[in-house]
């Protein structure tokens, strides 16, 4: 009898031990679990198919990009049909049909893909008169054994697989390539602002049928306003305005293509992010380091990045304050603002 009082004595003390033991270690279990490096709490509860693009004016591009994926279609699918989207907008006057001009008046466009499986990759550039620059450079990818095709060539190939060529300087931007050039002097004036040199580059991470993580990219332009005939930037360079690693993730850049091309920085994202960074903190490494290496002020660099990692985590950084970038994945569709790095 008296162990028995004993026992029912001595229980509620255990009790009262284990929940104190529990409640003061659980917190502790929890932050042990919570990713570091900056993730935030929605990027580690991450949904797939996510997609990524360069500006405001990409909302249009990675929500097409998710009703493809969402509807049976690949990632890459997803990312050709988001970019067609924008390149097709002839209010859009940095990017495919309604592109600015070059110097001559006439638009040339270029282009890049990629896809993670394989390392698969085509790009087009210095192209005229082809609406959807992103199609053919998937064309390049799949139907020949090279990977850039340029100018006239570029062209004639794409005649050959049956896009049709027409004229894509819509009168508002003739318009204003003849007041440009009447305003020109001995020396060539390029103005620099967000409607001369913005470019599409869009990203994305889900799975394919059998369940294996896909990573694919495309970037899309039509370059610097008012640039010289035949000046190609980074978009279309691999490493550069764009870079896909299956085993790790992406990156797009918009801005000065010269000063993104030249320290091949997309290449340099995805790289940081392989070594345990964050996309954004990769973003920012990136635009450091070009910093710290070219002569010019950092506020006169016009270089933006974004990135993603196979898992599905995002982030985006610049030097031009105003950069955003959009977002959709199952259940959100918004524009976001990136880190400003000055």
């Amino acid at each position: 009898m008296r162990y028995e009082q004993r026992s029912n004595f001595c229980k509620p003390f255990w009790r009262s031990t284990f929940y104190l033991i529990a409640w003061t270690f659980l917190p502790l279990t929890f932050v042990l679990s919570v990713p570091h490096s900056g993730w935030t709490q929605e990027q580690s509860n991450k949904k797939l198919p996510c997609f990524i693009a360069t500006w405001n004016f990409g909302q249009a591009a990675t929500d097409k990009s998710l009703e493809s994926a969402s509807a049976g279609g690949s990632i890459l699918d997803g990312v050709e049909q988001g970019i067609r989207i924008v390149e097709a907008d002839r209010s859009n006057t940095s990017v495919g049909d309604g592109g600015t001009p070059a110097a001559n008046g006439v638009v040339q466009l270029d282009a890049c893909i990629m896809n993670g499986p394989g390392h698969a990759a085509g790009s087009v550039a210095g192209i005229e008169g082809i609406v959807h620059p992103i199609s053919v450079a998937r064309k390049v990818m799949e139907e020949t054994k090279h990977v850039l095709l340029v100018g006239k060539g570029a062209q004639d190939f794409a005649v050959k697989q049956g896009f049709e060529v027409g004229s894509l300087l819509t009168p508002n931007r003739k318009a204003a390539w003849e007041k440009w050039k009447a305003e020109q002097g001995e020396k060539v004036d390029l103005p620099i602002g967000a409607d001369n040199h913005d470019t599409i580059a869009l990203v994305g991470v889900g799975n394919n049928k059998a369940g294996e993580r896909v990573v694919a990219g495309g970037c899309s332009t039509s370059g610097l306003g008012y640039k010289m005939p035949g000046r190609v930037g980074d978009s279309p360079i691999l490493g550069s305005g764009l870079y896909v690693d299956n085993e790790v993730g992406a990156a797009g850049a918009t801005g000065i293509g010269e000063n993104v091309m030249r320290y091949c920085s997309t290449f340099f994202i995805v790289e940081q992010m392989r070594a345990g960074k964050s996309p954004e903190e990769a973003c920012v490494a990136a635009i450091q380091r070009v910093d710290r290496l070219d002569p010019l002020e950092l506020k006169d660099l016009h270089i933006n990045f974004l990135a993603i990692d196979k898992d599905g985590n995002v982030g985006a950084a610049g030097t031009d304050k105003g950069f955003q970038y959009s977002i959709a994945r199952p259940g959100v569709s918004e524009v976001r603002q990136s880190k400003w790095v000055h």
